[in-house]
């Protein structure tokens, strides 16, 4: 991938009007642990509270840590607690994307759910939702019958506007730049703010609808 790419360089797209959605969130969302709380635990039981105390815990340690430190103690939070699983098995859906109150109450996630659930812990942690973009790819992956390649969600951020972004991601533990995730072809991103295109033609207004409807169930949750 080349750091030319548009991975790198995405502009905003006159298709998020055409979509006629609103992705309205503060950029920094306030948090009601007490209303979180009360909903993880009437939902998932007292077993998943032990998480969210963990998670609660993180956020207040690392108030005061420099950005890429935020970035590595959230990706490898999330990737070491919370077991990637599809989500027919956790949801009995084909696709449902689950806030983060519902990745920490089931202990399972999909890359997707991964994804969101790092992007609103960076941001309770003061990182500017402008550094940060949730990016649909086509991932190079392989298996006993070989290689193959499937839809992906990673994490990406940019420490400037212009800068190489980083890359969080479930399948590999380390962050890295995005110009070495050769195995990944950007399609397009998007934050709470808008959409950018990216290299590929597949259409996102069934995604972006999801995402509409994942913005108001983690506000009616606590993410305020």
């Amino acid at each position: 991938m080349s750091i030319r790419s548009p991975f790198f360089r995405l502009t905003l797209a006159a298709l998020l009007f055409g979509l006629g959605l609103a992705l309205a969130l503060p950029s920094a969302p306030g948090l009601d642990f007490g209303r979180l709380q009360q909903a993880l635990g009437s939902r998932f039981g007292s077993a998943a509270l032990t998480i969210f105390a963990d998670w609660r815990q993180l956020l207040n340690d690392a108030q005061a840590l420099g950005e890429r430190e935020k970035l590595r103690t959230v990706n490898e939070f999330f990737n070491r607690r919370i077991a990637f699983d599809d989500d027919i098995s956790i949801w009995q859906q084909s696709d449902y994307w689950a806030t983060p109150l519902e990745t920490l109450g089931s202990g399972r996630a999909d890359c997707e759910d991964f994804s969101i659930a790092k992007y609103y812990s960076l941001l309770a942690l003061g990182i500017p939702n402008g550094k940060l973009r949730l990016v649909y790819v086509r991932a190079r992956l392989e298996g006993p019958a070989g290689p193959y390649v499937q839809a992906h969600m990673v994490l990406a951020y940019y420490a400037t506007p212009g800068a190489e972004p980083l890359v969080l991601d479930n399948l590999r533990p380390e962050i890295l730049p995005a110009s070495r995730r050769t195995d990944l072809s950007p399609i397009f991103s998007f934050n709470s703010a808008g959409l950018w295109q990216g290299t590929g033609n597949q259409s996102s207004k069934s995604n972006l609808s999801r995402w509409q409807d994942l913005l108001s169930r983690a506000r009616a949750e606590g993410f305020e």
